[in-house]
């Protein structure tokens, strides 16, 4: 089954919909295919969204989406220095390496 990508204002309208059948006497078991999502993403999103509001939300998803980013060009720089590295212990202190002189045809 796809992964579906579920907005903070969904999320918190489907939290809003399992919280009303609940209260109305419904079991969690019964409540949740009505909102579509299984016991396990019901509960993490309590864990995760239960005491914020919406605006916070919002901010929490745009700043977990940056810190991907940010940990991506991390790995890829901590890559990059890897291979400078080997690169110059491959060809010692010469000032001749084509990765060290920026050249692509090497």
């Amino acid at each position: 089954m796809p992964r579906k990508g579920h907005s903070p204002e969904q999320i918190f309208n489907k939290l809003r919909q399992a919280e009303v059948s609940i209260a109305s006497g419904k079991s969690v078991g019964q409540a949740l295919p009505k909102i579509g999502v299984t016991d396990h993403t019901y509960y993490r999103w309590r864990r995760d969204y239960g005491g914020i509001n919406l605006d916070q939300a919002k901010r929490l998803k745009k700043l977990e989406k940056e810190n991907a980013r940010l940990k991506r060009t991390v790995a890829y720089l901590a890559m990059d220095k890897q291979i400078l590295n080997k690169s110059k212990a491959n060809f010692g202190n010469k000032t001749n390496c084509p990765l060290l002189l920026g050249e692509d045809n090497y």
